[in-house]
């Protein structure tokens, strides 16, 4: 699907800004449904939030009045989210590293990633294979909403700013 430039770039834009914003949304507001979409911790699952949403967002606002238009998008967000994860738990964890920066040039590059794998989809998007990025994608929403209310032990959960490996934002 075509999709102009600069509308592209302008809900990329707003996509790392809803991010950036979500990721503060929690500690101004915190409560259970802040907490669905903000980070609670800083731990490397919870991060995944800042993609996930707002790379969502801009997927149904670029999707609109496409029919169909909103399923190349659903099938990269769970690589991005995954992708996400990777990264950070080579960065955070395998590197030791804890440089903001890093982590807000690893967040554009991953999201910019995104919005270009999506475009390079072409349709018709219609079939059963294609119910499929749906059902990831509410699978994953259900597993950003269950880990936020019951987070399970492990790595990839536990807050890093507790342990020194990540460098906590002041609030």
């Amino acid at each position: 699907m075509y999709y102009p430039k600069r509308q592209l770039i302008l809900t990329w834009t707003a996509a790392l800004l809803a991010g950036c914003v979500l990721h503060a949304l929690y500690r101004w507001c915190p409560n259970a449904v802040t907490a669905f979409f903000s980070p609670v911790a800083e731990s490397l699952w919870e991060h995944t939030k800042l993609i996930f949403w707002p790379y969502l967002g801009a997927a149904l606002i670029l999707a609109r009045d496409r029919p169909g238009g909103a399923r190349p998008w659903l099938l990269v967000l769970p690589v991005l989210c995954v992708l996400a994860l990777v990264l950070g738990w080579l960065y955070h964890i395998a590197l030791g590293g804890e440089a903001l920066w890093v982590d807000l040039v690893l967040y554009a590059l991953v999201m910019a990633l995104g919005f270009w794998l999506a475009t390079r989809f072409s349709g018709p998007f219609q079939g059963m294979k294609w119910a499929l990025p749906i059902l990831a994608v509410l699978l994953l929403a259900a597993l950003i909403g269950w880990t936020t209310l019951y987070p399970p032990e492990g790595l990839l959960f536990r807050d890093l700013a507790t342990v020194g490996a990540w460098l906590a934002m002041p609030c």
